[in-house]
């Protein structure tokens, strides 16, 4: 008999040793996260309460434990834990104000029951400031994040230069086809349009075109905006949920921005998007298929970024199948001409103006110009001469053009064309000291200044000079370094 109550003994001690571990295990989980916390007993006096709902609140253990429920309610409402109490059924989203502050805050409070018996419940308390601020961010997110058809085509695309008809064609070809593309470009270069464009001339020209700015965002609020998000995910998301940018697409095409600044973690579920065509939402676990396709443009080096170990490389070989490279305006300067009709043209309609055209004088100067702000600075600039005219003045004279010189060295680059560089940048070969190959390479990269000289820093011109094609001269100018010569970066 006293074996079997000693047994008995052990196996209560045992028990209550394991409550006691357990308790102490959920005070730990409570006590360590973000979200203000409070419970009560099956009585209504406090058991816990974590430092979140101090910060919170303003109330320390010592002022809540042991109390009832209505020591923190500031304004004389209903406690909603003796509200839980008394019906054994949670309660979401009530608003009211709490402690000394009287902080505003949104309570959900739920019953603990354990085999049938009401032992308690537990309450989570949101401040109302912060949900605030994350609808704010989220609105602030809607203004960023444009849904449109596309507006422009191909014919939107001025320019009659070589290197722009190559990037026009492959635009086109491009189209035909469901592949994804890479459009790489100077900020300014006009990436958007092309995007528009190849969209517009695809299959899917009847469906959605959704334009996101990857730089736009913060990685959190980007990665819901892409693949949507499950409802209670976070504090503040809807309780239906809400949709992705990739859902929203399907069947059309979804345009990302500046991805080269995408996060190594968002890159992978891009990564996923493209091999599996799926996406599995925020706080969600069941994929969804999707039909979409994913043109990306970028102004910085993708490859380099790889190296550097900031960009994925098999995201890169996923985007990097249709690679369409848009030339800055300065190694497309031909087109400037035409360019600056078409802006008239615009701004006569924006303002009500009648400017008939440029005197050669005003054109020589923006020929003359380096350009580093590419065709978006050349809209601001013909915006600009247009502004500074009189009514009765019907073409763009000199004077009325900003001073350029003042724009380049506020971009830091100096306001020089490369007629103005001394011929000290040729090279004097001493043939006593270099070898056959070294004069090879120094008389092939004096070849290239050379060219480059005589053709005013044409690039097209020049690669007709030395009768190789312009790819070639691409490659052979980035070869011998000779684009920070004459600053073409």
């Amino acid at each position: 008999m006293k074996e079997k109550i000693n047994t008995n003994k052990n196996k209560w001690l045992k028990e209550i040793a394991t409550q006691k571990e357990i308790q102490s295990t959920l005070k730990a989980i409570i006590r360590s996260t973000d979200d203000a916390i409070s419970v009560v007993d099956e009585k209504g006096l406090h058991t816990i309460i974590n430092p979140a709902y101090t910060r919170l609140t303003g109330l320390t253990e010592e002022d809540v434990l042991g109390k009832p429920p209505t020591i923190d309610i500031a304004d004389g409402n209903e406690s909603m834990h003796l509200k839980v109490l008394r019906t054994r059924k949670p309660v979401h989203g009530v608003r009211m104000r709490v402690g000394p502050n009287r902080k505003e805050v949104i309570v959900n409070v739920a019953p603990v029951i354990v085999d049938g018996v009401l032992k308690g419940s537990v309450a989570v308390i949101h401040d109302v400031s912060e949900i605030e601020y994350l609808t704010e961010e989220l609105n602030r997110v809607k203004q960023r994040v444009r849904h449109l058809e596309s507006k422009y085509t191909f014919e939107d695309i001025v320019g009659k230069s070589r290197a722009m008809i190559i990037a026009k064609e492959q635009a086109r070809k491009a189209a035909e086809t469901p592949a994804t593309v890479l459009l790489q470009g100077e900020s300014g270069t006009g990436k958007e349009l092309f995007a528009h464009a190849i969209h517009h001339a695809s299959k899917r020209r009847n469906k959605q075109f959704v334009r996101v700015n990857c730089s736009a965002l913060v990685d959190t609020l980007l990665e819901s905006e892409l693949f949507g998000y499950e409802g209670g995910s976070f504090t503040g998301a809807k309780k239906a949920g809400k949709k992705g940018l990739f859902e929203e697409a399907d069947k059309g095409t979804i345009f990302l921005d500046e991805i080269g600044v995408m996060s190594l973690n968002l890159q992978a579920k891009l990564l996923r998007v493209l091999q599996e065509k799926e996406i599995v939402k925020v706080g969600g676990r069941t994929p969804i298929n999707v039909n979409v396709r994913v043109i990306s443009a970028t102004n910085i080096d993708l490859k380099n970024a790889v190296k550097e170990g900031r960009f994925r490389d098999d995201l890169y070989y996923r985007l990097y199948v249709i690679p369409i490279y848009i030339p800055p305006l300065r190694e497309r300067k031909e087109d400037i001409p035409l360019l600056v009709n078409n802006l008239i043209r615009k701004y006569n309609q924006d303002f009500g103006r009648n400017v008939r055209g440029i005197l050669p004088k005003a054109l020589d100067l923006l020929l003359d110009y380096y350009w580093p702000g590419n065709v978006r600075e050349l809209e601001n600039v013909i915006e600009r001469a247009i502004i500074n005219m009189k009514l009765s003045e019907e073409l763009i004279s000199p004077k009325h053009i900003p001073p350029l010189v003042e724009l380049n060295e506020k971009a830091g680059i100096e306001g020089k064309t490369i007629n103005d560089y001394e011929s000290n940048h040729l090279v004097n070969f001493d043939w006593d000291k270099k070898n056959l190959k070294e004069i090879k390479y120094n008389a092939e990269r004096a070849a290239l200044i050379n060219a480059l000289k005589a053709s005013n820093g044409d690039n097209l011109k020049a690669a007709k000079k030395l009768g190789i094609s312009l790819r070639s001269f691409y490659y052979k100018i980035k070869k011998y370094d000779i684009k920070k010569i004459y600053d073409y970066k």
